[in-house]
């Protein structure tokens, strides 16, 4: 199994998106950052805010696509171009409608399940799905028409609360998966409660 070596949270950009459901990966990514004391930059050549910290020993890039989130696959294909990066060697956070708040899990492979995020780097990545998911639980509105509104509205605060303790568990889970245990950060992250 390769090493994880890039993580890249989505959401979409500008201070009226900042506390929006759908921006959960970038909540994840900025918490990781401040934890190891650092903070994301704007970098022009991967389109988006961008920094490189350590984790279980090991290098990591963290990418923040600072495009709108159904254009986020350019950002990615940056990246990884510039680095040299193959898809298995990424981690993509992102909003997950079909998970309550309180819940994450990581998963690798699969279709895009409607995200506009994952959708568009999977066509960057010329169709590659083996790149890993850290799935986070937004939960989701009831009626398919109401979606929209619902990942571009600003949790309340219980609901806030409950995807900030699956994050944290996401970061306390995260040296596991950088170190290529899954199997023991899945079963940490998959048996969390919020």
């Amino acid at each position: 199994m390769s090493q994880l070596k890039a993580i890249i949270g989505l959401g979409n950009p500008g201070a009226e998106y900042d506390a929006t459901r759908h921006n959960a990966g970038a909540w994840l990514l900025h918490a990781l950052a401040r934890d190891a004391g650092d903070e994301l930059r704007p970098e022009k050549k991967f389109l988006g805010r961008y920094t490189r910290v350590r984790v279980a020993g090991q290098d990591l890039h963290l990418l923040e696509p600072t495009t709108f989130m159904n254009r986020s696959g350019g950002a990615v294909a940056a990246l990884m171009q510039f680095f040299k990066l193959a898809p298995d060697e990424l981690l993509v956070a992102h909003d997950e409608l079909d998970m309550p708040p309180g819940t994450a899990r990581y998963k690798q492979g699969g279709g895009h399940g409607g995200h506009n995020g994952l959708r568009d780097i999977v066509r960057a990545l010329g169709n590659d799905k083996s790149f890993h998911r850290l799935r986070i639980g937004i939960g989701h509105p009831g009626d398919a028409r109401q979606v929209t509104n619902y990942v571009l509205g600003r949790p309340g605060k219980a609901e806030r609360a409950a995807i900030d303790a699956a994050i944290d568990e996401c970061l306390a889970t995260l040296p596991q998966a950088v170190a290529g245990d899954w199997p023991r950060a899945m079963q940490r992250l998959h048996s969390f409660k919020g």
